[in-house]
């Protein structure tokens, strides 16, 4: 088969892209399902291989940062190279990565194959919409693209079930060799029934944007993650966070500069595309955060397992698909801006609600704050999406695209490194005014974080245990309730952000009709072709 255009007869269309379609979903799963599976894991990590709570939150955070840090670059050397073969490469590293993964034995090692399954997974996923969109023609595209979408939306929550699972049966290393079916079912049939196509004008790749936009972020979650543990003030904290600001300083001045930037740094001068990014970047700060936290209430302080603590999140899948569909609707009569800051606001209440945990808060507690988080964050990411995609240029609309994908992830991480960070402050500060009465043998382990406390009273005393137990346990709630007070007022503040500059209609059908656009320029922008060579040989 040979695919000339997006603009086919319908006779021409091969009849296998329902098969497509299933092979770009199967690749899909494997890029949420590799980001959300280690959430469970974090109690059962912490004791196999001996972590501290920063070196945990690299574990999560890695796979998001480099993802958001190469997806720019990724998406591009798609279209310069060839869609299908990025794809392919993305899959086969991720199995490298996954194998890997399941042997490590130190958590050194775990963060570094977390990080090349994040590079694989910038890969896969900038590919697969492009592809779909150039399979399907306009009278099928928005039902494959709703197949897409909600293969996005629902993939999130099997990771940590079966994670879950798995750790209650085999050992840590099984939560990655789950992958390795899945990872050999696409890898195989997507050699067979996914076509090529590249940019044909082969835009210039922006190598050096991709080294800097990749080292600043890094540098500065670096710096969130380790000051708990070095000190907000120390040397190395504030080298790290210099490192972010001289380099970020640069990757702006070197876009700026260039023709053909990576990233266009004059959308930022759109106060939609602005409000929009950062408001994204927000959302999945709070969702993320909350999940790392709140995994670790579940089954360190409530005494879930972890198949008992990821099945206690499922309601935010329904929720957030009951909450989504209806949002077009509530952005059609009140405004987007409105719908957004309501969400928003929701956001924040939701955040503050966690406050009322303490040490033996009953799960309908929890639910009840789970509730008004998720509808919140389900409000707020369509209209913010159709802002991002309606401040683009249509010649630009890929840059779109991936400023959505790259604020998702960036959010996410900054999620686990910001709350995660806050709450470990706190736990330290808090356990600090009570560590004179633990045993001192026992107190560099209760320092480090939660899991440690408790792993250290093995051995003790019925009475030291129960001693270092609840201090613990109420100097990690305690963190939990600055990290998301923290967390509510920037909800709280980027409520009334949008309010004043996000777009008054910026319609769900403008995301839609723009993501279907931006497939097919492609990421780079710039409409792709088929090579010769089909999609079996």
């Amino acid at each position: 088969m040979t695919i000339t255009s997006t603009s086919q007869p319908t006779t021409d269309l091969d009849p296998r892209r329902w098969w497509t379609l299933a092979v770009l979903c199967l690749s899909l799963v494997i890029v949420f399902v590799g980001n959300s599976s280690l959430n469970v894991a974090i109690p059962t990590l912490s004791k196999q291989l001996d972590a501290s709570s920063s070196q945990l939150q690299w574990v999560v955070a890695a796979y998001s940062l480099v993802f958001a840090g190469l997806l720019f670059s990724t998406g591009a050397l798609g279209d310069r190279f060839g869609r299908k073969g990025a794809l392919q490469l993305g899959l086969l590293i991720f199995l490298i990565g996954a194998a890997l993964a399941s042997a490590s034995t130190t958590i050194g090692e775990l963060i570094a194959c977390r990080a090349l399954m994040g590079a694989a997974a910038a890969l896969i996923m900038p590919s697969t919409l492009s592809i779909l969109v150039n399979v399907f023609p306009p009278h099928e595209r928005t039902k494959a693209i709703a197949f897409w979408a909600a293969t996005s939306g629902g993939a999130g929550a099997l990771g940590p079930v079966a994670s879950g699972y798995l750790l209650g049966h085999f050992w840590y290393g099984a939560v990655f060799l789950v992958n390795v079916p899945i990872v050999l079912l696409a890898l195989v049939s997507g050699r067979f029934l996914v076509p090529r196509s590249r940019d044909p004008k082969r835009a210039p790749l922006d190598p050096i944007g991709a080294v800097l936009s990749t080292v600043g972020i890094a540098s500065l979650v670096y710096g969130l993650i380790q000051a708990p543990e070095r000190g907000w003030g120390s040397g190395a904290t504030l080298l790290a966070f210099g490192i972010a600001l001289v380099v970020l300083a640069m990757f702006v001045a070197w876009e700026l500069r260039i023709d053909e930037p990576m990233l266009d740094m004059s959308l930022f001068r759109n106060a939609a595309f602005s409000a929009g990014s950062g408001g994204m970047v927000l959302i999945f700060l709070a969702m993320f955060g909350v999940m790392f936290l709140i995994t670790q209430y579940f089954q360190l302080v409530l005494g879930y397992s972890p198949l008992g603590a990821s099945v206690r999140f499922l309601p935010m899948s329904p929720i957030m698909v009951l909450v989504a569909t209806r949002t077009p609707r509530l952005a059609a009569r009140f405004g987007a801006h409105r719908t957004v800051a309501t969400g928003m606001t929701l956001v924040a209440i939701g955040l503050m609600m966690f406050r009322g945990l303490d040490t033996n808060t009953s799960y309908l507690y929890v639910f009840a704050c789970i509730v008004p988080l998720t509808t919140g964050i389900a409000m707020a990411m369509s209209p913010m999406t159709a802002s991002i995609m309606s401040a683009v240029p249509a010649r630009r609309a890929g840059t779109g695209s991936a400023m959505n994908d790259a604020t998702r992830e960036l959010g996410a991480a900054l999620g686990v490194a910001v709350l995660g960070s806050l709450a470990a402050s706190r736990y330290r500060h808090s356990i600090g005014k009570v560590i004179s009465t633990i045993p001192t043998g026992s107190r560099s382990a209760v320092r480090s974080s939660l899991a440690g406390a408790i792993d250290a009273t093995r051995g003790l005393s019925a009475a030291d245990a129960g001693a270092i137990t609840s201090a613990s346990q109420h100097a990690f709630v305690t963190g939990i309730h600055f990290a998301v007070t923290i967390g509510a007022c920037l909800a709280a503040t980027a409520a009334v952000v949008v309010l004043r500059f996000l777009p008054h209609q910026a319609s769900h059908e403008t995301a839609v009709e723009a993501a279907e656009h931006m497939a097919e320029l492609g990421v780079g922008g710039t409409p792709p072709a088929f090579v010769d060579g089909s999609s079996a040989p």
